[in-house]
């Protein structure tokens, strides 16, 4: 996927090559799903691409994929390039919960040598929000007492958590979430199967986050908005929409559309509520505080994932014309 949207934070990030004084350690921080491990990847492969001096190289950042560097790091053998992530489980698939202390003491015999490829070497965390507690003190010193020839790009969603002394000796790049024209650049490329209406109820739900798009559209949001449509139209008066979304969403297979269902329905009511006035406006804000408390504690507190979906339904339902029953 093309990275779109960050034209400012390139802009930086070249400047600071450029000038030759680039700082050992780049923070950057903002919304989850926005881009910025993405754009970690391209930076990591133009500095490595620049520091072995290896044409043909374009004006912009991301390299041709026949360039070497691309090869290399597509095959996950550029020894110029440490990433640390989450790993996972080979018997489950499951993503471990942290980075942890032992992945970081790694570093330490990439360090003792020189690079390989040229006179740089590329270390990307994504994200130090993961790591353990040993793991970011076992970073931090080598943020204090940086390696010769290495730069840190230290991805963060949630940089207020972090310790002081990490965020300290990084230099920060925010980023922000895309606007609507942008992201709908992103749909077009990346699913250009998407009609129109769908589009913009992507867009709607992903929130600015390309990665969340990508997400809403594998969790079939639109086909969850569809549902939803229909019971707040006709109310279900034979509870047949709501038993069948509680039923496919109740499936362990499903547990990615039910979370985005507990995310979509309470901003599903709310929408429908900046359309009303009066007693309609009164019950739409009613439907949507119950159903944004239940689909709160939903998960936290493990209540039945059928139930639940049936329940907030059930406010979604409350919407419906007064006289949608008598027509059904």
């Amino acid at each position: 996927m093309t990275l779109r949207g960050h034209d400012a934070q390139f802009a930086a990030m070249r400047a600071a090559i450029d000038s030759g004084r680039m700082h050992h350690a780049w923070l950057l921080h903002g919304p989850h799903g926005v881009g910025k491990g993405s754009f970690a990847h391209i930076v990591a492969a133009r500095l490595l691409a620049e520091a072995s001096a290896t044409p043909p190289l374009q004006p912009d950042f991301e390299l041709r994929e026949d360039h070497p560097t691309a090869h290399l790091i597509a095959a996950g053998s550029h020894p110029d390039l440490v990433t640390l992530e989450r790993l996972e489980n080979e018997k489950t698939g499951n993503l471990a919960r942290n980075i942890t202390v032992d992945q970081v003491r790694t570093l330490k015999s990439v360090f003792s040598g020189t690079p390989s490829q040229g006179d740089r070497r590329v270390v990307i965390v994504d994200s130090i929000d993961d790591m353990e507690r040993g793991a970011a003190n076992a970073l931090l010193k080598s943020l204090e007492e940086p390696p010769a020839s290495t730069i840190f790009l230290l991805v963060s969603h949630s940089p207020g958590r972090l310790l002081p002394t990490i965020r300290s000796r990084c230099r920060s790049l925010a980023f922000a979430r895309l606007g609507d024209d942008v992201m709908a650049s992103v749909l077009t490329a990346e699913a250009p199967h998407l009609d129109e209406m769908t589009r913009a109820v992507v867009i709607a739900v992903a929130n600015g986050s390309p990665g969340a798009a990508l997400s809403v559209i594998e969790a079939d949001i639109p086909g969850i908005d569809a549902a939803l449509r229909e019971i707040a139209t006709t109310g279900d008066p034979h509870n047949v929409v709501r038993l069948d979304l509680a039923g496919k969403l109740a499936l362990k297979a499903a547990l990615p559309r039910y979370e985005a269902f507990l995310r979509r329905a309470p901003a599903f009511i709310a929408t429908q509520a900046k359309t009303r006035s009066g007693d309609a406006l009164a019950t739409a804000v009613a439907a949507w505080e119950s159903a944004r408390h239940l689909a709160d504690v939903a998960i936290p507190q493990s209540l039945p994932a059928e139930s639940v979906v049936f329940e907030i339904a059930g406010r979604v339902a409350a919407l419906a014309p007064k006289d949608a029953h008598a027509k059904a």
